[in-house]
């Protein structure tokens, strides 16, 4: 009995502490975005237009022969 005297009061110490650890990172941004990241994976980043100038201009060249 004396075991549960000490068990709630610690139980609910430990459970305030998470709540205010949730609420930090709520506040600091940690789940802003759950799944950006998991989607930016599978695809490929744009290309810029540089990129795509050099490689149409690879092909022109390469067509010629």
């Amino acid at each position: 009995m004396d075991v549960i005297y000490w068990l709630i009061p610690s139980m609910i110490f430990v459970g305030v502490v998470l709540v205010i650890l949730l609420m930090i990172s709520v506040k600091n941004g940690q789940f802003d975005d759950l799944e950006g990241e998991g989607q930016r994976i599978l695809f490929d980043e744009e290309r810029t237009n540089l990129e795509l100038k050099k490689n149409t201009k690879n092909k022109v060249d390469n067509s010629s022969f």
